[in-house]
């Protein structure tokens, strides 16, 4: 057997991704790629009302359109239960309201599914939606959340009154509001951090194909959750045992958030292909993708902070009203909870502070997690504000942060809102770095002397820090916190006999490159060469169960997992060693792939040596099971807090308000690094999406709950016309809490762009008396802030 030396260590090597070059070539897998003998294709007949009771459906018309084999309504449905919300506000009463499958009776959103076409081809059932008729009875409309809590509003269901799904608090009102009554200044602002709209490059879809001899249901879906899909889905849903159903996500065109919850579709796909014993695809169109899919973000927020004359902050009250659609996606209540709540005091030693969340019905698409999850609008929050104190006390904005960074020395550090410790965190250098790079000093000197000229210029900075591998299950599976469960993560590490390494994972990738730098951790830690390792993942078979990937959780939550599982194939090749070594296991190291005798390096075993000797099996030490296999649940016991500084430098035209991004430094702390080619890819990602929401994005329904933004010629999104080359630095803090000490890059960009961008955009304006603007800052609402 042929045996070869791993490289050199791979932990922290930029190299390529091994998934790119099927991807961009085309040879992908995604769900528009499923092709199934006999299969059908599914439409959704979707409300053109935003409020209505559904009085009367006619399908015959459709069911005798050419190729339509059934037409199903929310009736024929009843069935299958409501969806589940798994995550529900923690210590605080929901009023919990999910969608069915199709609507029955009623509709609360323009985009609610009322009835589905199973034709033998997409064009026969896209064509018969329009022979459904449907007798709609108009009912109020609210859209906007504050509007939605006021006596005499629109309600959307009986059992939230004044259509509030829950008021939760965290923090010390009474405390809080003590130091504000006492603080030498205040300053309050109300804030709108707008919906946002997805938009992955592939929509959703699903292929669901029922087996009658077997009673199971195997489900192809574009998912960041398959075993949570499968969990849900089965048990809450279909009503049926979790192992009678599969779930497979393949190839996933990104998903930001997205692509973690249960959907209607999923359960019409597979009551169809039950009923026809043929399987059923369906795959949203790009509109669909935009009323139908869930949307992001969408907080009024009325904020106040009081601190002493010489810039010590003292105290922190936060008032927001969370719009949560129609009704509750999967885990749409823990975001503006302890994904935003507990994270409002950011990267400052604030002694007193108080949040209080309403989460509302409106009737408007679903609203849940889009990347960074609470964090972006924690750290909005809390970094304009702090921009505002500054300019009211004529403070310098690098100065009034640094004059409240949590110092070193309180690491861990309790942040007073109910969040897990922060676990380690050097917040000035960050800052230093940042500053330096754009040579701070200069560009003051600059800014005057170009106002001087007519021009505008202007700087924005944001020190972040975001919660992490969100997963400790004595934490989020408490009351408190409302999960119920935990969110471990699972891997198991396979060496085989010849040598090759096979590791099946829970976290599954949408663009993150797990298979590269999963590979890079086996490689350096098992000491085999970087291509003798495949990384598998998306399918409930063939994997342990896992709880996906999102909340920037894959390095430091299943990345450790598969470190701990390749600990266990090390200590087992060890004892294995011994024995054919004839040597006691305590004299036995493990090094690059070899286990010898220590001090005669010569006398070894590589580890393609052992895992032949493992896999025959008749030469093993007693008691010892053949294979080198092993499996690892980790449930880690706190989150991580990547943290940093971002800069903006924007130019704004006094004639026209365009906003001109000319520069952008990140200078970021994701712990330590296993590829940093792809982490700068995961901040660049992050930073454009950011921009994005500060500049161009906004998701608008009209007063009608109509989706006046519903195609990509009225959502705008970044291009990379419009966006400077970015300069990218880190500062390295380790993670204390998993042995790699890393701890998560895939949102950290989206939640510092936009601040950073909106405190440039308002710091070029300062000097004309603007002290704040709402995002997004188009053109026309900042020539209004100039010319008002």
């Amino acid at each position: 057997m042929t045996t070869t030396e791993a490289p050199t260590r791979l932990f922290g090597a930029a190299i390529k991704r091994r998934e790119d070059p099927k991807l961009i070539t085309g040879q992908g897998n995604y769900i528009e790629d499923i092709n199934l003998p006999g299969m059908l294709h599914a439409a959704i007949l979707r409300s053109p009302f935003a409020h209505a009771r559904i009085k009367r459906i006619d399908t015959e018309k459709a069911k005798s359109h050419p190729g339509v084999v059934a037409v199903y309504t929310g009736k024929d449905m009843e069935s299958l239960n409501p969806l589940p919300c798994a995550w529900q506000a923690g210590g605080v009463k929901n009023n919990v309201n999910t969608p069915r499958a199709l609507a029955i009776d009623e509709v609360h959103f323009t985009g609610d599914g009322v009835a589905v076409v199973i034709a033998e081809d997409r064009y026969a059932a896209e064509d018969a939606l329009a022979l459904i008729e449907v007798d709609y009875e108009p009912l109020p409309v609210v859209v906007d959340a504050e509007e939605a809590t006021r006596p005499g509003a629109p309600q959307l269901h009986e059992n939230a009154p004044n259509n509030i799904c829950m008021r939760w608090t965290c923090g010390k009102e009474q405390e809080t509001d003590q130091a504000l009554q006492q603080a030498e200044v205040v300053v309050r602002q109300r804030m709108i951090n707008q919906r946002l709209i997805p938009t992955p490059m592939e929509t959703r879809g699903y292929v669901a194909r029922y087996d009658a001899g077997t009673d199971e249901y195997t489900i192809w879906m574009s998912s960041q959750a398959p075993h949570v899909h499968r969990l849900l889905l089965a048990a809450f849903v279909l009503g049926v045992p979790e192992h009678k159903v599969r779930c497979i996500a393949p190839n996933v065109g990104g998903g930001f958030g997205a692509k973690i919850f249960v959907y209607p579709e999923m359960a019409v796909v597979a009551f169809a292909s039950r009923q026809l014993d043929r399987p059923v695809k369906w795959v949203e169109t790009r509109r669909e993708n935009y009323v139908a899919t869930t949307h992001g973000r969408d907080h009024i927020t009325d904020v106040e902070l009081g601190a002493t004359r010489d810039g010590k902050i003292t105290s922190l009250r936060v008032t927001t009203y969370a719009n949560l659609g129609a009704y509750l996606s999967t885990i749409a209540p823990g975001i503006p909870t302890t994904l935003y709540g507990r994270m409002i005091t950011g990267v400052y030693k604030i002694p007193n502070a108080f949040v209080e969340v309403l989460g509302v019905y409106t009737n408007t698409a679903m609203v849940d997690a889009y990347r960074g999850a609470g964090r972006p609008e924690a750290t909005y929050v809390i970094e304009r504000i702090v921009d505002i104190l500054a300019d009211e006390l004529g403070m310098d904005p690098a100065e009034i942060r640094r004059k409240n960074f949590i110092p070193p020395s309180d690491f861990p550090y309790d942040n007073g809102v109910g969040m897990l410790p922060y676990d380690s965190g050097n917040y000035e250098p960050a800052l230093n770095r940042a500053l330096e790079l754009v040579n701070y000093e200069q560009f003051k000197r600059d800014q005057a002397e170009a106002r001087q000229r007519g021009k505008l210029l202007g700087l924005g900075l944001c020190s972040y820090i975001e919660v992490c591998g969100v997963a400790p299950s004595k934490w989020i599976g408490l009351p408190g916190e409302g999960w119920g469960a935990g969110l471990w993560e699972s891997a198991n590490v396979r060496v085989h006999l010849t040598g090759k390494v096979v590791v099946t994972t829970g976290s599954l990738p949408h663009g993150q490159g797990h298979e590269t730098t999963f590979a890079q951790i086996v490689a350096d830690e098992l000491g085999v060469p970087y291509d003798d390792i495949i990384v598998q993942h998306g399918d409930t078979l063939g994997t342990p169960f896992g709880y996906g990937t999102y909340g920037s959780r894959s390095a430091a939550v299943g990345g450790t997992a598969i470190f701990k599982s390749v600990q266990k194939i090390k200590e087992k090749a060890r004892k294995l060693a011994a024995h054919l070594l004839e040597a006691a296991e305590e004299d036995i190291v493990y090094e690059n792939g070899k286990c010898y005798v220590r001090g005669s390096p010569d006398k070894a075993k590589t580890i393609q040596e052992l895992a032949l000797e493992a896999s025959v099996g008749y030469n093993l030490p007693p008691g010892m099971e053949p294979y080198l296999d092993d499996t690892t649940y980790y449930d880690p016991p706190n989150c991580t807090f990547p943290f940093g500084t971002h800069v903006a430098i924007v130019e704004v035209d006094p004639e026209t308000g365009m906003v001109d991004l000319l520069r952008y430094v990140a200078v970021d702390d994701v712990g330590n690094v296993i590829n940093p080619k792809i982490v700068d890819g995961q901040i660049h990602g992050g930073i454009v999406q950011g921009v994005g929401q500060a500049l161009f994005e906004g998701a608008v329904y009209d007063e009608n709950g109509q989706l006046v933004t519903g195609t990509l010629m009225d959502y705008a999104l970044p291009k990379a016309s419009e966006l400077p080359s970015f300069e990218l630095d880190r500062t390295v803090t380790p993670s204390p809490t998993n042995p790699m000490g890393v701890k998560g890059a895939g949102e950290a960009g989206t939640i510092a762009a936009s601040p950073a961008v909106v405190n440039a955009v308002v710091d070029a304006l300062s000097h004309m008396g603007v002290r704040h603007l709402d995002m997004p800052l188009k053109p026309e609402r900042v020539w209004r802030a100039i010319h008002t």
